[in-house]
Parts: structure tokens; C-alpha cells; sequence
């Protein structure tokens, strides 16, 4: 079982790419189950228009993202918000990808996270990205706000501290991971929980 894993961000110190990475480290993983990350900085691409395209074409970075969805056979992202929507380093990639084929989620599984610095959690983004997915092939099977992240995430152990919050990503990661077959849900993984920026 493969499951992809990235942020809708290219930040470098990016705090959903910790959430993301938390989040698969709540799912047991042997020979037979892989988590791969992936970084939107390997996907940037020039900022997408018609005029682009017809100059262009289909890029071949937009055909490699859109190569490691399907190769998958479930996927988690987390979401940054910019002003109250997707970053442009994510919604240029999926705007790319969405020409070449529009069904972009190819029916995977799905796993929606969200977090920021501010109590929204950027739950504005991850309900636009819930209601839309659908529309591109994506089932999100069980989705997950974590607001305040700084207040609520110890970095130097790379998990949520707070327990009631944590128990809401925990019941989300067993939702996504009851949907798979043989993908089996750890309560208490026994990892080393490092930071990753």
C-alpha cells in the first residue's frame, strides 16, 4: 500500500508539512505499506494562462505530479492558507495538472489536513478543498483542522501536544485508514518523532 503524502505549500519551514508528516506517522508502516513526501518545490512550474500553455504545452513537471497521484493508492494533504485559499504554489501545479487531465485525484482515497498560526486553522481552504474535490476524481474520506499551530504542536517531538486535539487527527487517521485494505492504524506509535521543516 503507497500512500502519498505532501503540503500544499512550498514553504521551507512549512507547518503542514509537519502536520502531513505527523499524520503518517499515525499509520503503520511495514514492507508492504510506504509513505512517500512529497515537496511542491521539485513541481514549480511557470505561473499558469492560456497564453503559457499554447507556448509551452503540457510540462512535464505537471505530468510527473499528476504520475505520482496515480501510482498511489491513497493520498494526504495538508493545507496551507493564503488569504483564505490555496497557496499559489499549490494551485498552480493543480491547474497545470487539471489541463492534462482534469479528473487531477484519479479516485483516490483522501485525507484533507489544515493548519496556521491563527485559531481558523485554515479551515477556510480545507472546506474550498473538501466541497471541490469531488469535481476532481477525489474521494476525502475524513478531513482535520488543527488550529493555533504553535500553541498546539511540541516541534521538538514533531506531534500535537494538545490531547483533545490530537484525539480529532487520530479519529480522522482511523477513518482514512479503515477505508484502505491491510492498512493498519497504530494508537500509539512507537517512532521517534523528529521535526521536519
Amino acid at each position: 500500500m503507497k500512500i502519498l503524502a505532501f503540503a500544499a505549500s512550498s514553504s521551507k519551514k512549512s507547518i503542514n508539512k509537519q502536520l502531513a508528516s505527523y499524520a503518517t506517522r499515525l499509520l503503520t508502516t511495514d514492507d508492504k505499506n510506504k509513505v512517500e513526501m512529497l515537496d511542491l518545490n521539485d513541481y514549480e512550474l511557470p505561473l499558469f494562462s492560456e497564453d503559457r500553455e499554447a507556448d509551452i504545452g503540457q510540462p512535464q513537471l505537471a505530468k510527473d505530479f499528476l504520475t505520482k497521484i496515480g501510482e498511489s493508492d491513497a493520498v494526504i494533504i495538508s493545507f496551507a492558507e493564503h488569504n483564505g485559499s490555496y497557496t499559489v504554489a499549490y494551485k498552480n501545479i493543480f491547474d497545470w495538472a487539471s489541463r492534462i487531465n482534469p479528473k487531477v485525484f484519479q479516485n483516490k482515497p483522501m485525507l484533507f489536513l489544515a493548519t496556521s498560526p491563527g485559531p481558523g486553522g485554515a479551515s477556510s481552504v480545507l472546506a474550498t478543498a473538501t466541497t471541490s474535490a469531488p469535481f476532481f476524481d477525489g474521494e476525502v474520506v475524513a478531513s482535520f483542522s488543527l488550529p493555533s499551530f504553535y500553541e498546539n504542536f511540541d516541534n521538538d517531538r514533531c506531534q500535537i501536544s494538545n490531547h483533545d486535539i490530537n484525539a480529532q487527527l487520530m479519529t480522522a487517521v482511523n477513518q482514512f485508514s479503515q477505508k484502505q485494505t491491510n492498512l493498519p492504524f497504530d494508537k500509539s506509535p512507537q517512532v521517534d518523532l523528529q521535526q521536519v521543516n
